[in-house]
């Protein structure tokens, strides 16, 4: 207690230094919303049954992206590129979604997605004080980390049971704080409406990230439970104008992953070591795609979907690279972290406490370098044959183990979305398989050399296009029944099997174990422990004032729809359809600024002043993809797709709005106006406006 006592005085003591906190910075979790800001700047003040009201019409897809109930019965909303994993597992030779579209004109006509599970955060509960309490004290990193992961399991297994609901335990502020998420799920969901890729990635690569765009990048999908359409009384009203210029707005959505928080030494280690290697990983896998989807228009079909969104990664990649590089960028984050040192140094309790935390992380990532090829590479993953069967494989030891004692990903509270994901019926494309993991082996030997662990243990005395050539073409792991075979015949099935996929998977597995056994010890406990020292050091100083970093979990954001300066010019806040036919025709309507063939067709039954995109700025990052942007009245007015060149360096820092940072979205007034004139749907956008 006295201890308690001295520490609680200590943080008195230092909250209220001043924190540089910019106007909309963050991404926010539900528990601590902005309200001061909201209030003092845009004389917003949201009840509770509001923000409860968002939360609730607010969807995760675990494809990797966001989306929003958009009527009381299950119909939900995203971007199309959200859903184009599951659009091309749709897909046939014969009927391609992607690129022709589709429209369920009855429910009947609905098309369930392979393997999509939607969820939405129904409730969330502080377990700060019980995970940490349960930490010993004198306890080492790893003797800290096994501690933490087993009252965690007994957490999320505790409400799993009581609930039925799916429970994590999410770590924020790199461990200063650990919170209880319990999600409903669902597992049936079916396609109703998506355009053609080619007007939702319209101007393709050459205008991802930029402004002014003409994209109608949307989806609709529906939820449903025991065979009917979910009732989804919590979902957002559709907007039929849309925001005007100057408004305030809110995004709600689940932004992948920032790193705004890390230490010096651990952004150096990403400038130098970790973007570069990720950007081998990435080129060396967008690499194999091109070169296989240019064997005909059906191969060009499947490897489609992967191939867009590495190029999207990639350049997203380069601007996020490029800011670390900037000598002027990098020193601002050196001189935040010296304040916050500064700042403790100032009193020799807190100096004393949580120094060493940066002396630590500083230590273990001087380590990472000599590692980080092997740990990025010693793997199957390119591939999704070699997924399943690493899966299987490592499910088959650790289901042996205490839920408490499994790698995180096999604890009980996650078994039922780990065997969905395993048991997709989604096809698979096996010369393409096999193209995937030739070239990945083969980049893997060629990085790591032939006398690495990985490499002896998956080629032996072969090379990668034979191992991969008899993997793919033999295995049994095509066959959902086969899966599900191996699955419930546990350790002893996996030894036993002559599957040549799966003893692949098997003669890798100790080095993969090895690998990840050194990455816990050596880095990601010290993260953990020496993580949340800082962030105690953080609170002291500034309380909760900054956001914690993003991590695929729900947030909200928000800023007002702005246009503007890029270099001598000004750019507006929106786009209309006017600009999207000016600009398919000033280039000839070559690819990529070709039009769908109905766009030519129906031009003249479209109010061509409609808006079809705007730009806000609100803080926004990968993973926002779908998320609705809503206003005052919790009516959707726009579906975030992208962010602009400005934005992209936003992963370790929030940019300022006058630096022309800018999130941009689809307008919900121009996907009514392409529903009711180009796609023939009006009875979707009735049930969207009740009209």
């Amino acid at each position: 207690m006295k201890k308690i006592s001295a520490l609680l005085l200590l943080f008195s003591f230092l909250i209220g230094v001043p924190v540089a906190l910019r106007a909309d910075e963050g991404m926010w979790t539900f528990d601590n919303p902005p309200l001061k800001q909201w209030k003092e700047r845009y004389n917003f003040e949201p009840s509770r049954e509001w923000l409860e009201r968002v939360r609730l019409a607010s969807v995760r897809l675990n494809d990797g992206g966001s989306g929003g109930f958009v009527s009381p019965d299950g119909l939900l909303v995203t971007n199309q590129h959200v859903a184009a994993g599951q659009l091309q597992k749709l897909s046939t030779k014969e009927n391609d979604l992607t690129k022709n579209g589709f429209y369920a004109k009855t429910q009947a006509e609905e098309l369930k997605a392979p393997d999509l599970e939607v969820n939405v955060l129904v409730s969330f509960e502080n377990v700060t004080e019980r995970v940490q309490s349960a930490v010993k004290a004198g306890a080492s990193d790893a003797q800290a980390s096994e501690q933490r992961k087993a009252i965690i399991a007994q957490i999320e297994k505790e409400s799993t049971e009581q609930t039925n609901l799916k429970s994590d335990v999410i770590a924020f502020y790199s461990g200063g704080e650990y919170w209880l998420y319990r999600h409903k799920k669902y597992t049936d969901v079916r396609l109703v409406f998506a355009p053609e890729e080619q007007i939702a990635f319209f101007g393709g690569d050459y205008d991802n990230f930029t402004f002014p765009r003409h994209d109608l990048d949307v989806t609709f999908l529906r939820a449903y439970e025991n065979g009917q359409p979910a009732k989804t009384p919590n979902y957002f009203k559709w907007s039929e104008t849309g925001p005007a210029d100057g408004e305030f707005v809110i995004a709600s959505g689940s932004p992948g992953s920032t790193a705004r928080l890390l230490t010096v030494a651990q952004l150096a280690y990403q400038r130098d070591v970790g973007n570069p290697l990720q950007k081998q990983v990435w080129t060396s896998r967008l690499n194999a795609l091109e070169r296989y989807s240019k064997l005909g228009s059906e191969q060009a079909r499947q490897a489609g979907g992967a191939m867009r969104s590495l190029s999207n990664s990639l350049k997203r990649l380069t601007g996020q690279q490029e800011g670390l590089t900037n000598p002027r960028m990098f020193a601002k984050k050196e001189a935040e972290e010296k304040a916050l040192k500064d700042a403790l140094a100032k009193t020799p309790d807190a100096q004393k406490l949580y120094a060493p935390a940066w002396e630590q992380t500083a230590a273990a990532y001087k380590q990472l370098p000599a590692m980080s090829k092997r740990l990025a590479f010693s793997n199957l993953s390119p591939s999704r044959l070699g997924t399943i069967a690493s899966q299987l494989v490592r499910y088959s030891e650790e289901i042996k183990k205490p839920n408490d004692r499994r790698y995180d990903e096999f604890r009980d509270s996650r078994l039922e979305s780990f065997k969905f994901g395993l048991l997709s019926a989604a096809t698979i494309y096996p010369e393409l398989e096999e193209a995937v993991l030739t070239a990945w082996l083969e980049e893997a030997a060629k990085t790591l050399g032939r006398d690495d662990p990985f490499v002896k243990a998956a080629l032996g005395d072969s090379d990668a296009a034979e191992v991969a050539r008899r993997a793919v073409r033999e295995t049994q792991l095509k066959d959902v029944a086969a899966r599900k075979a191996l699955l419930e015949g546990g350790a002893e099935a996996i030894a036993k099997s002559t599957d040549p996929m799966i003893t692949l998977a098997r003669r890798v597995e100790p080095i993969v174990r090895e690998l990840r056994a050194w990455n816990e010890e050596k880095i990601l406990n010290v993260d953990a422990s020496a993580g949340a020292q800082i962030a105690k050091a953080r609170f002291a100083v500034y309380g909760k004032t900054i956001a914690p970093d993003a991590n695929f979990n729900l947030r909200i954001s928000y800023g007002k729809v702005k246009g503007y300066e890029e270099d001598t010019t000004l750019v507006p806040f929106k786009t209309t359809f006017f600009g999207l036919y000016d600009r398919a025709e000033s280039f000839g309507e070559k690819p990529p600024y070709d039009l769908p063939t109905r766009y030519k067709e129906r031009r003249d039954k479209l109010d061509l002043s409609t808006a079809l995109n705007f730009v806000y700025s609100a803080d926004t990052i990968g993973g926002n993809s779908g998320s609705p942007v809503i206003n005052r009245n919790a009516e959707l007015v726009g579906l975030n797709f992208d962010s602009n060149i400005q934005k992209l360096s936003n992963r370790y820092w929030y940019i300022e709005e006058e630096e022309g940072s800018r999130a941009v979205a689809v307008h919900s007034a121009g996907i009514l106006e392409a529903l009711r004139k180009i796609y023939d749907a009006a009875d979707l956008a009735k049930e969207l406006t009740g009209k």
